[in-house]
């Protein structure tokens, strides 16, 4: 396969996984603030934050409301990251690569690009109730990927797009544990309180996690949810079941079926995999959980970049700064 041919299916593996994720933030979010009592300021900078684009938001807006972050992260092009300009790049990537798409994917990747324009030209979502939009975002992106698991070949860039996905799903679900974790919360005094009990509750639906997590686990403890999100190896949102997905994918491309590697990226990701693997969720809160997520996403930007080396060799369209502000 062509550098270029798989370098634009990896990337619209990973725009796809990234708007679906900026629409479940906010989708959840606005439930969260339905739930939480009335003195309690709401949160929406953390969606920033946690995405790592609050430089460029505070560059662009005046202070900080809600009506603002949501048209940031939704509808502005002028933000790399938002909605619709993953949408309109993932829509781009296909167009260039459209022998190697499948009629029913590029029918509904369109749909779901017209879908977001309307909206966001309409501006109906400033009157009116946002949340059946992302609904909508979430529904279209999960009926793509099903096609794809229905009946797309596996070959090589079949993995490709799966290998992009894992990877934004294994750094976006990195940065909203961390984000609820150290800024979310706003004081120690409200952990164990049922503030403390929505806003994790908030975090497991944002990944679709709440009920799996109930029957997995049982009561609600920060400790539990961590070793939910980060380190379960049968949860698809899971970090570590992504960067397993992830080295799967990158071991089909490559035809490495050794227990060595062929290439820098495997190595980085295989050595990920083995820290994850044997790793408890006592160690990651002894070593900090702040301090290990922000660890853990510079080692999934360092196995982007080396994907990009390793098949693409062209310039790396990673968007993210590494840290989330404190």
């Amino acid at each position: 396969m062509l550098s270029r041919v798989a370098n634009s299916i990896y990337w619209l593996g990973r725009y796809l996984e990234r708007a679906e994720n900026y629409a479940r933030f906010m989708d959840v979010n606005f439930n969260l603030m339905l739930d939480l009592p009335k003195d309690q300021k709401e949160q929406w900078l953390p969606l920033v934050q946690a995405t790592g684009d609050n430089n460029e938001f505070q560059k662009l807006y005046e202070g900080v409301n809600k009506n603002d972050i949501i048209n940031y992260m939704a509808f502005d092009l002028r933000n790399p990251n938002s909605i619709i300009s993953c949408v309109s790049k993932a829509r781009e990537n296909a167009r260039e690569v459209r022998e190697n798409v499948i009629k029913e994917t590029w029918e509904k990747l369109n749909e779901l690009y017209h879908y977001v324009n309307s909206m966001a030209n309409s501006m109906d979502w400033i009157e009116g109730d946002p949340i059946p939009f992302f609904t909508g975002v979430k529904e279209h992106i999960m009926l793509i990927n099903g096609i794809g698991y229905a009946t797309v070949a596996r070959s090589e860039g079949w993995y490709f797009r799966l290998l992009g996905t894992f990877l934004e799903r294994a750094d976006k679900t990195s940065r909203i544990v961390d984000v609820k974790y150290h800024i979310i919360l706003p004081t120690p005094t409200l952990v164990g309180t049922p503030i403390d009990y929505l806003h994790w509750s908030a975090l497991l639906k944002s990944v679709s996690g709440f009920n799996t997590y109930r029957r997995m686990y049982g009561t609600l403890e920060a400790s539990k949810v961590v070793d939910f999100l980060i380190l379960n190896r049968k949860f698809p949102r899971s970090v570590f079941y992504s960067i397993l997905e992830a080295e799967d994918c990158l071991r089909n491309i490559s035809g490495n079926n050794s227990r060595g590697f062929t290439n820098e990226a495997e190595k980085s990701i295989g050595e990920l995999r083995s820290r994850l693997e044997f790793t408890s969720v006592e160690e990651i809160i002894e070593f900090g959980l702040h301090q290990y997520m922000d660890d853990l996403q510079i080692k999934i930007i360092d196995i982007s970049n080396k994907v990009n080396d390793a098949f693409f060799q062209v310039k790396n369209n990673f968007a993210y700064q590494i840290n989330i502000e404190e």
